[in-house]
């Protein structure tokens, strides 16, 4: 039972490595060794009784492990570790971190008293624990391995010793973190006193190395950073003592190719031996064999490891990196791009070093340094990997945070980030903007006049510093003589002259200080001209700089389009930051970033940028500065949301109405700016401008568009001035005020919400609708009438209980004061017959200057263009507004319905105003000129309770096709004939206003009545064939498409007209028709012939949005069941028979259709037809068009290739 173990580390570790399971173990308790062949068969006591007495022997004396039978059953237990349990496992653990311990200083105890004999006594000892702690250590990383614990606590926190962690797995985080700190305090020991002999040494270092290799491998041990530090501390001690360096390098080479997770903690482990342990050399022996390390092209991991670690350690000790840049270098070869990646990281992180380097002897040399790797930085811009490209973004944008501000390098990158930002790749468009607006925050121009970068004040400043030089007159020493100004002959200089002592004058004490003088005013004269020519030279960087801004501006605008959510969001950022340095070109931006509010919604991308777009907009508009009161910030965001409409296009308007209403919902603009904007509206002084007044209802009609009684409340007010005599004045504000009344109407629906009161339509009598109808007869020659005419007809129909009554009186004075001017020399007073409506404020103010006789006949025409565009107006509203009563009538049905069914006994009348709103349907379609009995009309809906929904609908479609245009009583029915007449004779009213309306209120005419439309076809189509007026065509394009929608039949048959107009000579009719038809076409409503051809040759046009317009038409057109592929040979054939079209164009259309021909069937069947005409071909330029698009499709047919190899042939007859 006591026999001692002669134990042989070398032996032992030869067996251990080549297969601990066969080391034998005979003096292991019977107990296990009989269970040996079937270890599953151990039990926990059984276990237990054989562990405990080892426990207590060793526990009680370190020398019991010497002992044969404790060793022989550790050995045992460890071979079976698989399958004893964690709490046995972890007892060995224990067993063996304690005695270990108490050997180390008994150990250290005896080697400072030189006790020989007991120093080899401490050998075999040492070797025995280090030899079962690394065998044990092993165990535990096994079976932590097969059960992942749970080792974080935190940093640096500390797990429960022995106990199991929540998911019923052991925990050895803190006993193995213990273990590493009991091998650290092994390896301080002297080992060189113990071990004579360097093998002998290597060996039992190695028993705590190897351990230390295998907890590193566990990504989870590495997390923990206490286990970590100690692991290192292992190897950092073992390195710098025990002669371990040449296998820490070989470790740490193998750790980095297959332990991905290894490379940052490796760097961090070269860190620490090279600062505090003093032992760089290790670094550097790893950079020189990485750098001569080769990889296939098929390993991505290994590459990208030590692409990580170098980038890494160049951060951590770039001093030491620095040294090997020539081995590094080598890299920025590599085809690997993650290895360029870390080089031109590694650039980046030495030039911060560098740059925090104080000036001293090498100040020259570490300048040299930092240009070599800014070149390489800028060079690696137009590296052929994208994510290469990204990374020196990046890196710059790092470097744009360094004190040392570079302005060369800086402007530099400037231009390259501009240029960067028409890279193919969104990825490194995305950086480059980052990079651009990194470059404005950070700009060295702030040391003068405050750090804005205005344009325009740079330039003022850099005139006013060249005034200031050239009005200082420089020393005449200081003066720059061109080569070809000397006039001194050089024959003279050849033999040096001197001056005889005789030949010198005395100077007075008078002459003296006068050349003293002299010298001391050019003197600072020089001083000032010095500091003038730095203050330009400043100057001439910032606005080089600016320039650059300038310029990359208005690409980051298109890059607003992009499909990219993060590169949107960047430019976003770009022009917010662009705006806080007051840059001109950031009002570009940001009023084109408004579009993005139309981003659809339905995906976290598309809300993401909505939600920027909004908080974007609410820095910029929004948000008062702080040390404002409530008063002035309310005055700060109203006077910013008037600005935002100042030359606003219509389709920002839309979308900063959008905007608003959005905002508005969310309850981001408050009660008290609203109420200021009612202030600027409504005020009486003239120090208000019109665009300011303006503004304010504009931005009020937007707010009220999300909450209706914003205008509700202050109805008085719009009566007042818009409607007032401001509004007849400034015919733009009535116009907007008309707007923002449309809006009152849609609170019924928002109170169903419970938010505000619900509001039914007015009486015909009330003061806003008499004020609206006074408003379209107005005498006035501007052409901005006809906005204030169609905004208050619209207002009329969508607030009026009976707007078609109302629109009919309207028309009746319209037309008598129309046509009484044909028999008056001056323009009548306010029409007389209207003596209901009692207001008809400000109107004689409207027509007191009389003109002169000869402008009789201007004014005539231009009134019946007015009454003509009434006409046309109201006919449109008129079908609207049946389409509503029919959605009334069938509301109002279905609600019947579902009272009878819940069985109410009395079903009650609907007398409510807003049931009243549709009560005269039936009538009311002839109401524009026909009266029937008012009884009769108010209980119609009543009376027609039973009658079913397409009865009702047919009703209504007979009032439209034939009362409205034809009734023996309709006031439209007389405007028909007479359109007809003024648009067939152009010569006898040869008024280019009554003609261009003419057009119109006849093309609103047909689309009400088929009839009228059929009749008056052939006329409509001469005119868009005819006119000379772009406008005229643009209004008749988009009217046949709407013709094509109410009237198909008709216009299937002449579509041919309207793909003539994508030829028209000006752009905006050629790109009204091809938006006209890319709706009509996707929509179905159109049925597609040959003529998708000239929609194709769109795609070549000289118009850039037509151009994508095209583009966006096909690639949507593609989806829609082979629609592309069914008309490919017809587009084929029209394309290669025009002979306008030039060879490369037609490649270049062919090209982008063939990449809609994506399934093999279809190129096949495509290639065979087009395959046919090779023989058919009249001539070469034919032949090659089919060849072309031949090479195109992916048809693999060897008859087709032959055909084509023998090349065009030319047959004689």
């Amino acid at each position: 039972m006591d026999e001692r173990i002669d134990f042989d580390i070398n032996e032992a570790l030869k067996q251990y490595l080549s297969d601990p399971s066969v080391i034998p173990t005979p003096e292991a308790p019977s107990d296990l060794v009989d269970r040996e062949n079937d270890p599953e068969s151990l039990t926990t006591a059984l276990i237990n009784s054989a562990l405990d007495p080892v426990v207590d022997a060793v526990a009680e004396n370190a020398d019991a492990i010497t002992r044969r039978v404790n060793f022989d059953t550790l050995q045992f237990l460890l071979k079976t570790s698989s399958f004893i349990p964690p709490s046995s496992l972890s007892k060995i653990l224990d067993l063996l971190v304690s005695s270990l311990s108490v050997e180390a200083d008994l150990a250290h105890a005896d080697l400072e008293a030189e006790d020989q004999e007991s120093i080899q006594y401490h050998k075999q000892q040492l070797e025995a624990f280090g030899f079962l702690l690394q065998w044990t250590i092993a165990a535990v990383e096994t079976k932590a391995a097969e059960k992942p614990a749970t080792t974080g606590r935190g940093r640096g926190g500390k797990a429960a010793k022995g106990r199991s962690s929540k998911d019923g797995t052991w925990d050895f985080t803190t006993q193995v973190q213990k273990a590493l700190e009991i091998m650290s305090k092994v390896l301080k020991l002297k080992l060189a006193r113990i071990f004579h002999t360097t093998s002998e040494r290597d060996n039992f270092v190695s028993l705590f190395t190897r351990p230390v290799y295998l907890v590193l491998e566990s990504e989870a041990r590495v997390k923990n950073v206490a286990v970590k530090m100690h692991a290192f501390r292992v190897l950092c001690i073992a390195v710098k003592h025990h002669g371990h360096a040449f296998a820490a390098q070989t470790s740490v080479v193998q750790s980095l190719s297959y332990f991905e997770h290894l490379s940052e903690p490796m760097a961090e482990f070269l860190q620490i031996v090279s600062e505090q342990y003093d032992y760089p050399q290790l670094t550097e022996e790893v950079l020189r064999e990485l750098s001569n390390k080769e990889f296939n092209s098929n390993d991505a991991k290994g590459p990208k490891s030590i692409s990580t670690f170098i980038a890494k350690l160049s951060e951590l000790i770039p001093r030491v990196v620095i040294k090997h840049m020539m081995l590094l270098a080598k890299f920025l070869e590599s085809d690997s791009y993650t290895l360029r990646c870390a080089i031109i990281e590694v650039c980046g992180n030495l030039i911060s070093m560098l740059s925090k380097e104080e000036d001293g002897e090498s100040s020259q040399n570490t300048q040299d340094q930092i240009e070599v790797f800014f070149d390489v930085l800028e060079e690696r811009f137009l590296d052929l990997n994208p994510y290469c490209r990204c990374r020196a973004i990046q890196v710059y944008i790092k470097l744009c945070d360094l004190e040392t501000k570079f302005p060369k390098r800086r402007q530099t990158a400037a231009e390259l980030a501009t240029r960067s930002l028409e890279d193919k790749s969104s990825n490194v468009r995305r950086n480059a903007i980052k990079l651009l607006s990194k470059l404005i925050s950070t700009h060295p121009f702030s040391i003068m006049h405050g750090g804005l970068l205005s344009l325009s004040e740079w330039n003022a400043r850099l005139a006013a510093v060249d005034a200031e030089i050239n009005s200082l007159k420089p020393p005449a020493e200081l003066e720059e003589h061109a080569p070809g100004d000397q006039t001194v002959d050089t024959a003279l200089l050849d033999d040096a002259t001197q001056m005889e002592p005789e030949q010198a004058l005395e100077m007075t004490d008078e002459q003296r200080i006068a050349a003293f003088e002299k010298a001391q005013a050019e003197a600072v004269t020089a001083q000032a001209l010095t500091k003038l020519q730095m203050t330009r030279r400043y100057y001439l960087d910032a606005l080089k700089f600016i320039e650059v801004l300038h310029m990359a501006s208005p690409i980051v605008t298109q890059l607003l389009s992009s499909k990219n959510k993060s590169e949107i969001i960047e430019a976003m950022d770009f022009f917010v930051i662009l705006d806080a340095f007051k840059v001109e070109t950031a009002r570009d931006g940001i009023r084109r970033m408004l579009r993005l509010i139309w981003t659809k919604g339905n995906s976290d991308e598309g809300k993401g940028v909505q939600t920027h777009l909004i908080e974007c907009y609410k820095g910029l508009f929004f948000d008062a500065p702080d040390s404002f009161s409530t008063n002035d910030a309310a005055n700060f965001v109203s006077r910013n949301m008037i600005s935002l409409t100042f030359g606003a296009t219509p389709a920002e308007l839309t979308s900063l109405e959008q905007l608003l209403s959005t905002m508005m919902k969310q309850e981001l603009v408050s009660e008290l700016v609203v109420q200021k904007l009612w202030q600027v509206y409504g005020i009486q002084k003239k120090e208000i401008s019109k665009k300011q007044r303006c503004g304010a209802i504009i931005i009020l009609g937007m707010l009220a568009l999300a909450e209706p009684e914003i205008v509700v409340k202050e109805l008085e007010t719009c009566l007042r001035i818009g409607l007032g005599e401001l509004g007849r004045r400034d015919l733009n504000l009535a116009r907007y005020t008309c707007i923002a009344l449309r809006r009152i109407n849609l609170l019924g629906r928002a109170s169903k919400n419970g938010k505000g009161t619900s509001v039914g339509r007015l009486p015909n009598d009330h003061a806003i609708l008499v004020r609206l109808a006074e408003m379209t007869e107005l005498i006035s020659e501007s052409t901005e009438w006809f906005g204030v005419a169609e905004q208050a007809i619209g207002a009329i129909y969508a607030l009026a209980k009976h707007p078609d009554n109302l629109c009919s009186e309207i028309l009746r004075r319209k037309t008598k004061y129309v046509f009484s001017l044909q028999t008056q020399s001056a323009p009548p007073s306010p029409p007389a017959e209207p003596g209901e409506d009692a207001m008809d404020v400000d109107e004689p103010e409207a027509t007191v200057t009389s003109p002169a006789k000869p402008a009789k006949q201007q004014r005539s025409a231009s009134a019946l263009s007015q009454l003509l565009f009434i006409v046309g107006h109201i006919a449109i509203k008129q079908i609207v507004h049946l389409e509503m009563c029919e959605q009334e009538f069938k509301r109002r049905k279905a609600e019947k319905e579902m009272q009878t069914s819940s069985s109410t006994a009395k079903t009650p009348r609907k007398s409510t105003a807003p049931s009243e709103a549709p009560t005269p349907a039936k009538k009311r379609g002839k109401s524009t000129g026909e009266k029937a009995a008012e009884p009769e009309e108010k209980d119609e809906l009543d009376l027609i309770a039973g009658t079913t929904e397409d009865d009702f609908t047919e009703a209504l479609a007979h009032i439209r096709e034939r009362e409205l245009l034809y009734g023996p009583s309709s006031l439209l029915a007389r405007f028909g004939p007479l359109v007809t007449e003024i648009c067939s004779n152009n010569t006898s009213y040869a008024d280019a206003t009554l003609q261009s309306q003419a057009a119109l209120c006849m093309a609103k005419l047909m689309c009400v009545s088929s009839e009228y439309c059929e009749r008056n076809l052939g006329l409509l189509i001469t005119i868009l064939e005819k006119s000379n007026d772009a406008a005229v065509r643009s209004n008749l394009v988009v009217a046949l498409g709407d013709m094509a929608v109410c009237f198909n039949h008709l216009i299937d048959e002449n579509t041919d007209f309207l793909y003539r107009r994508l030829n028209d000579p000006d752009v905006s009719v050629k790109r009204t028709c091809l938006m006209t038809l890319t709706f009509l076409i996707l929509a179905g409503q159109v049925k597609v012939k040959g003529q998708l051809g000239e929609m194709a040759k769109c795609t070549e046009d000289r118009d850039p949005r037509i151009r994508d317009m095209s583009r966006m038409f096909f690639t949507e057109l593609a989806t829609k069941d082979n629609a592309v592929y069914n008309h490919f040979v017809d587009m084929f054939s029209l394309l290669s028979a025009d002979k306008s079209l030039d060879e490369e164009a037609f490649r270049r259309i062919i090209k982008f259709l063939a990449g809609f021909i994506e399934k093999d069937k279809h190129a096949k069947q495509l290639s065979a037809k087009l395959a046919a005409r090779l023989q058919r071909c009249e001539n070469e330029r034919q032949w090659n068009d089919v060849a072309y698009a031949l090479g195109l499709l992916q048809h693999k047919d060897e008859e087709i290739q032959r055909l084509v190899g023998e090349g065009y042939k030319v047959v004689h007859g």
